[in-house]
């Protein structure tokens, strides 16, 4: 008999992947995750527990925010992590987490809601959850179709997408 498969823990902060369209307000705001139906969409049989931490655009995380996620994620038993998070601090976010050892932790989100037919966010999810299972401990971003270090990537508005940075 073999060992039972050790979770990935899904920690969710909110960002542009959870937000949905109130008409009232005629706004975009953070409503439930969506990880749940994008993970059960995809028929995933790997083990996994999803944790909410908070329900925030990124743009709206502080220190207090980020020091409660890496709490959060220091105490976790699991060693491979995914967080899903807002795309704009989200490399800031990587820089506070790096300094905890022995985890792999990879944060993703999406550039669209994935409540919309064409969001990145399933994809981006996909990649990250990949990325949890098999990448050393450290902390990488998931994002177009790429695996980033935490500490190599910054957002490029302009072109919509995550780059490099030497």
């Amino acid at each position: 008999m073999s060992a039972p498969e050790t979770p990935i823990v899904i920690l969710t902060t909110g960002g542009t992947i959870d937000k949905t369209y109130f008409d009232a307000l005629s706004a975009y705001q953070i409503g439930e995750s969506v990880v749940t139906k994008l993970l059960a969409t995809a028929n995933v049989t790997h083990a996994y527990r999803i944790v909410e931490v908070l329900r925030k655009d990124s743009l709206e995380l502080d220190d207090a925010d980020r020091q409660r996620l890496h709490a959060e994620i220091l105490a976790l038993d699991s060693q491979r992590i995914v967080v899903t998070h807002g795309t704009d601090t989200m490399v800031q976010t990587a820089r506070v987490l790096a300094s905890i050892p022995g985890k792999t932790i990879v944060l993703t989100g999406a550039l669209s809601p994935a409540r919309f037919a064409e969001s990145d966010a399933a994809f981006n999810l996909g990649m990250a959850f990949a990325t949890a299972q098999t990448a050393p401990p450290g902390v990488y971003i998931a994002m177009n179709g790429h695996v980033f270090r935490g500490d190599r990537v910054r957002k490029d508005r302009d072109r919509a997408r995550f780059v490099p940075v030497d």
